[in-house]
């Protein structure tokens, strides 16, 4: 039997793959599509991003590694370990793409932000740097985002449909991780953390009618 404290770093070593997973394919797709970005500037601005985002999911791999006791060189990472959003994995074009990357994002930088205010200080030193990265990908995404909801012809239709493909699953995984007791008497989370109701409030300039109705 696991003890109370086992179950929790359990539990959080599930959460950070499930973060690092869906940064690994994020990384992922933004170079396999990114290369044949809208333009030029996108074309960089994707390449630079999954080199962001592949270094993010191997520290926090790397993190998992040390969580459980592993000792000496890590190994190598050769793909996630299957916890990536399916909406991430099917990023198959730059619209669905700019989804994933501003949806995703935003639901991984408020639980980050929420283990800051957790009992587990350590947590600060690994994530601070990430975070401020992080910051930039959703800003740029968002500004993306913007634009293709502003598009011409089918662009915003096909831009809110992959939005709102994508917000059902992520809503789903926020409204587990704060359900998740364990998270929370360990510490790694706080009492009563708002994942679900925060990632609202982000996103309801782009998605207020759909968002309205989740529970």
């Amino acid at each position: 039997m696991m003890s109370e404290m086992q179950l929790g770093v359990h539990s959080f070593i599930e959460l950070l793959e499930t973060i690092a997973d869906n940064k690994y394919m994020l990384g992922d797709r933004l170079v396999e599509i990114g290369v044949s970005g809208p333009n030029l500037e996108a074309t960089l601005a994707a390449v630079a991003m999954a080199q962001g985002e592949l270094g993010h999911a191997r520290l926090l791999y790397n993190w998992c590694f040390d969580l459980r006791g592993v000792k000496g060189k890590k190994a190598e990472i050769r793909g996630q370990t299957g916890k990536a959003f399916r909406g991430v994995v099917n990023v198959h074009n730059w619209i669905s793409l700019i989804a994933a990357l501003y949806t995703v994002n935003t639901a991984i930088h408020i639980v980050l932000q929420s283990t800051l205010e957790s009992s587990h200080s350590k947590v600060a030193s690994r994530i601070q740097k990430l975070i401020r990265e992080q910051k930039d990908h959703i800003i740029y995404a968002k500004n993306w985002a913007k634009q293709l909801r502003h598009d011409q012809g089918a662009v915003p239709h096909r831009f809110r449909e992959s939005l709102n493909g994508i917000i059902d699953e992520v809503y789903a995984w926020l409204a587990k991780v704060e359900q998740n007791q364990k998270l929370q008497t360990e510490g790694y989370l706080p009492k009563n953390v708002k994942l679900t109701e925060k990632f609202k409030e982000q996103l309801k300039e782009f998605n207020t009618e759909h968002l309205v109705h989740m529970k």
